[in-house]
Order: structure tokens, then sequence, then C-alpha cells
């Protein structure tokens, strides 16, 4: 019975490696965000929007103790979860974590070519936007750095890349 939470900054390519890994391993892939919308029957902005940070991210701690229950599991966690409650110590407690790491520079470019749509990022210029994420990595980065394992992604911006990414996971993990 394993369990994997992958944590990391929005654009780290938390669901992106978790997908790519439990296809490699045959695990259950969850990706925290897209569980609380199916369980709240509300998208994250939604959630945010009605009960405020707070309100939302007692759901999440909720929500996360719920699916780091299950059994032979990978799940993204999303990027604030670990700096909440005991959320960090907790996911520890549960599994292996892993911290996806890359560069403010990086986590940009990636946000920036991104499909989904991020209210907490709409509206920035190039530099407010490096600036806003180097921030919130300063503040975050505490956290981030409990993980058991840490894997350096600024360079996962081709599939190639992802695999090999993948390979230093499992690797990382005997998987």
């Amino acid at each position: 019975m394993r369990r994997i939470i992958i944590i990391g900054y929005m654009g780290a390519g938390k669901t992106t490696v978790g997908k790519a890994l439990a296809k490699e391993t045959g695990m259950q892939f969850y990706d925290l965000d897209w569980y609380i919308e199916a369980r709240m029957h509300k998208t994250v902005p939604q959630l945010f929007a009605e009960r405020g940070e707070d309100g939302f991210r007692r759901v999440e701690h909720n929500l996360l103790h719920e699916a780091a229950e299950f059994e032979d599991v990978i799940i993204s966690s999303g990027g604030g979860t670990p700096c909440f409650f005991d959320n960090m110590d907790y996911m520890n407690a549960q599994g292996d974590t892993v911290y996806l790491k890359a560069e403010p520079e990086v986590l940009c470019a990636h946000l920036r070519m991104g499909k989904v749509k991020r209210p907490l990022l709409e509206g920035k210029s190039q530099e407010e936007l490096r600036g806003f994420i180097a921030g919130q990595l300063a503040q975050r980065e505490q956290y981030y750095m409990k993980a058991k394992h840490v894997l350096d992604v600024n360079l996962l911006d081709n599939y190639e890349k992802i695999r090999t990414s993948v390979a230093r996971l499992r690797e990382m993990l005997s998987l």
C-alpha cells in the first residue's frame, strides 16, 4: 500500500507528473482540486468566492484527510495545501511527499502557457507575475521543503523531459 503526495507551487507540473507517474505505475491519480470540486459540486473559484480563503482551506483540509486515506494513490495537492493547518505534517505521515521545485521564472512561463485561468494571476504583467510568484514562493518554501523528496522540475517543458522527470521520481521512490 503506497501513497504519494505531490506538492509545489501552481504551474510546477504536479498534475502532469502525477498523471504520468500513475499511468506508469498503475496507481490511481487524484488531483486534490478536482476531488474537492467533485465532492462539493462547485469549482474552487466558486468555493473561494462563497466561503473566503479560510472557508476554502477548511474544506481543502477535510478532503485532503479523506483522499489521503485511499490506498495505492498518487495525489497532487493544491499549491497552498501544505501551508495551512497541519497539512504538511499530515501528508508526511500518510506517505511519500514530493516537492516539485522550480524557479519563479520557470513557474511564470508555465503559468503563462497554461490553459487554466487562475484568478490570482489575472491582469498581471510579466514582471508583476514574476514578483508575485517569487513572493509567494518565499513564504511557502518553508512548508514545501518539509517534503520527504525534492525533484527539480526547472526543465519540465516537453514530453521527453516529463518522462525523464518521472523516471527520476520512480527511482527516488523505488517504484
